[in-house]
C-alpha cells in the first residue's frame, strides 16, 4: 500500500450548492483520469445533528460515487465506525487518532494541513484492508487484531 496522493477540493466562498456539486463531480473525474483507479471507497452518511449538513453531506458523498460510477469504478460504502475499527482497531476512535495511526501505517505525515483529508484517506486504507482482491502473495488479515498479532513491530510504543 502507498500513498499517491492527498489533498481537499476546496469551494471558495461559493454560497451555490448545485455548483458545489458540480465541482466536486469534475474533480473526482479529474482526480480518475489522472490516477486510473479501479475502485472507489467512500464513507456512508452518518447521522448529524443537523439536518440541513447530513443531507448536504449526503448528497456531496451521491454526486463523488456517481462520478465514479460514470468512469465504470465499482464503489464500496464504508460506516465511519468501520473506518475507525479498521485502521485503529477502535471504532470510537477521535480523527487526530486515525490521523495518527494513518501516518504510522503509511510511514508519512498525513496530518496536519491535511487533517480534512484523513477521513477519505481512512476509507480507502480501510478497503485496502477489507479487500479480498489481494496481489498474488499478499496476505489477507481478518482485522486489525490479528494483523498486529502477526506484525508486533508494527504497534507504535
Amino acid at each position: 500500500m502507498q500513498l499517491i496522493d492527498i489533498g481537499v477540493i476546496t469551494m471558495g466562498h461559493t454560497k451555490d450548492q448545485s455548483y458545489k456539486l458540480k465541482m466536486i463531480y469534475e474533480k473526482i473525474q479529474q482526480i480518475i483520469s489522472e490516477h486510473r483507479p479501479s475502485e472507489l471507497a467512500i464513507e456512508s452518511p452518518f447521522y448529524a445533528k443537523n439536518p440541513q449538513s447530513m443531507l448536504k453531506l449526503g448528497r456531496a458523498q451521491g454526486v463523488a460515487m456517481a462520478s465514479a460510477m460514470m468512469q465504470g469504478l465499482f464503489v464500496t460504502e464504508y460506516s465511519p465506525k468501520k473506518i475507525k475499527q479498521s485502521i485503529t482497531g477502535n471504532g470510537n476512535a477521535a480523527k487526530e487518532q486515525v490521523a495518527a495511526m494513518l501516518c504510522t501505517i503509511l510511514k508519512q505525515d498525513v496530518s496536519g494541513k491535511f487533517l480534512d483529508a484523513t477521513d477519505a484517506l481512512a476509507a480507502a486504507v480501510c478497503h485496502f484492508f477489507q479487500s479480498t482482491t489481494r496481489l498474488p502473495g499478499q496476505k489477507s488479515y481478518s482485522g486489525w487484531g490479528a494483523f498486529l498479532k502477526e506484525n508486533p513491530d508494527k504497534l507504535a510504543k
